[in-house]
């Protein structure tokens, strides 16, 4: 299984590390988590500077894909070179997500025409512009797409990807590992709440 992070120059460390790190819990051997950029190293709007570990051409092809947040989205989206790989992506095939002006990248590809979405409250009137009625809560799925809204929502997108492609054991498991000392149980419960409703009645136990 690979899940591609899509990360743009200006991206938000909380919402592409935040799920890195929450999705490498699981350990398996056919799992393989990428932060994907258009080039091959991208700054953060803090000035932190990453390596492509996989390109937007690999990334469209994943099993799952988060599309990352930053201060440049309205750039991205009026990049036809960068739009034009990301055209390929298909939640008939694959589950996509979208961290807060993600959900423009989501809009501008026309993925959430019948989708309501979560996004950050600066994005929020772009997203509205775009067509997409937001909702005013941190996460929403419907079927193989999945937006957050705000960055520590990050690791409701994460656990949702880990609960549909290894079930909510796994799922509770890495959000457990990541929790505070003193808080892990409350933690998972709170994150639960947020994710459960919006999971298949067929995802595992």
């Amino acid at each position: 299984m690979h899940i591609a992070i899509l990360t743009f120059e200006g991206y938000n460390e909380l919402d592409s590390l935040i799920a890195l790190g929450l999705l490498n819990r699981i350990a398996d051997d056919d799992w393989r988590v990428t932060i994907a950029t258009p080039t091959p190293t991208v700054r953060s709007m803090n000035g932190v500077v990453i390596e492509q570990m996989s390109s937007l051409h690999e990334a469209v092809g994943a099993d799952a894909v988060i599309v990352g947040s930053g201060i440049a989205t309205r750039e991205v989206v009026e990049d036809p070179a960068i739009m034009g790989v990301l055209k390929e992506l298909d939640p008939q095939r694959q589950l996509i997500a979208a961290q807060c002006s993600g959900a423009l990248v989501l809009a501008k590809l026309g993925l959430l025409s019948d989708v309501p979405a979560c996004t950050d409250l600066t994005t929020k009137p772009w997203v509205v512009a775009a067509g997409v009625d937001v909702l005013n809560q941190p996460f929403f799925a419907s079927g193989n797409i999945a937006t957050a809204g705000g960055c520590l929502a990050s690791q409701y997108l994460a656990a949702w990807v880990i609960a549909r492609m290894r079930g909510k054991d796994a799922a509770a498991a890495a959000l457990h590992y990541v929790a505070p000392v003193g808080e892990k149980e409350e933690y998972v419960e709170r994150a639960w709440r947020n994710i459960s409703a919006y999971l298949p009645a067929g995802v595992p136990c």
